[in-house]
């Protein structure tokens, strides 16, 4: 689905003067779908109040980008598209798209070029992974522990298998209610090498060594589901260790001060951005895309680096980005591509979870269940 050449050209003259005045094709008040805590304060901080202070549009935010795929069906099969703008991983903008879901977006087209006329397909350059995707930032899900809670003579946990020796490192857990990333992990730490995951996940067998290894630590481990339900685990001191993004745990670090540590070895790269959903009004995806053309320039996603601890998703906007806006702190060293901190990262397939996440999904729910 695409904009008229009519309402483009309207959106892109908005957007060059600053949106200080909304057009009148484009609704006037929008729902933005994130994932709360930290990381959407950033989004609230870095763009949606400018671009509210600059159009006057009223901006409603929902918190279920966890669940994103499963709603947009149900609103779909509905015919009630109640989200304007939904921010999604890249495996689930490859889903979204590949059912229809999410309107293609011409990249030179419909976002802005870089302030010195680069393309937008060459400033995202490889991480625009799909039709439908709209990148804004590389982060890693990786985990934090609590320093207090290190079993004394023994090292902080410094390596992925740590999570899995529970003699080591008594305590709990928290890892997240799906299978990505725990199945991965399992079969790295069950002796399968880095190369070889993906071909074997891809295999019965293989799912079921990962349930297997997974297996081991079950009784031991608080399934989260939201971004910031490791994070307060850490802080109430109810888990020893867990996985969540990193942003959350520089925010419970840095700017909470909590007694918590990182582990990044096997930590997992990944994609984050927005689609649009199919079949909103010619009004509302109007304001959907001056949205996203505002939201995704160069500026605003450094911006958004100056609020948490993720990449931003242009070449442009990384020269922009140096301290922290309150703390006065260079962000470079937590950010997950630092090289003191990338050693060992795990590079998440996100073509392999858009064509096996239903059937793994599946699988991993039952074996929850058990």
């Amino acid at each position: 689905m695409k904009l008229t050449k009519t309402l483009l050209a309207s959106t892109a003259l908005t957007v060059a003067a600053g949106g200080a005045i909304a057009d009148g094709h484009m609704a006037s008040d929008m729902t933005l779908v994130s994932w709360g805590g930290a990381y959407q304060q950033s989004q609230i901080n870095a763009y949606a109040t400018p671009y509210s202070a600059d159009t006057g549009v009223t901006i409603t935010w929902d918190e279920s980008s966890a669940e994103a795929v499963a709603k947009l069906r149900a609103m779909n099969e509905a015919g009630n598209i109640t989200w304007d703008v939904v921010d999604v991983v890249a495996a689930d903008a490859l889903r979204l798209c590949d059912e229809g879901l999410a309107m293609e977006i011409d990249a030179d087209e419909q976002l802005a070029p870089a302030p010195d006329g680069t393309s937008a397909s060459d400033d995202f350059g490889d991480l625009l992974v799909g039709d439908c995707f709209i990148p804004q930032i590389v982060y890693s899900t990786t985990f934090g522990y609590r320093t207090d809670m290190v079993p004394a003579g023994v090292e902080a946990p410094n390596d992925i298998c740590d999570v899995f020796d529970l003699e080591t490192y008594p305590g709990m857990r928290s890892l997240e209610k799906r299978p990505i990333n725990n199945m991965e992990w399992a079969l790295l730490c069950d002796g399968v090498a880095k190369a070889d995951v993906y071909d074997v996940l891809a295999t019965e067998e293989g799912q079921e060594q990962a349930l297997a290894k997974l297996d081991t630590i079950k009784d031991s481990v608080i399934w989260w589901s939201a971004g910031a339900d490791t994070p307060q685990l850490l802080a109430d001191g109810e888990v020893f260790i867990g996985s969540t993004y990193n942003g959350r745990l520089f925010s419970a670090i840095v700017e909470q001060n909590q007694p918590i540590g990182m582990m990044w070895d096997a930590q997992v790269f990944d994609l984050d951005g927005w689609i649009i959903p199919t079949g909103l009004s010619p009004e509302r995806e109007a304001r959907a895309l001056d949205f996203v053309y505002f939201a995704t320039d160069t500026q605003r996603l450094a911006d958004q680096a100056k609020y948490i601890s993720y990449g931003p998703a242009r070449l442009s906007s990384a020269p922009l980005v140096g301290q922290h806006e309150t703390l006065g702190i260079d962000m470079a060293p937590h950010m997950p591509t630092d090289p003191n901190n990338a050693a060992n990262t795990f590079l998440y397939n996100y073509e392999f979870w858009a064509d096996y996440r239903d059937d793994i999904d599946a699988k991993f729910q039952a074996w929850l269940a058990q």
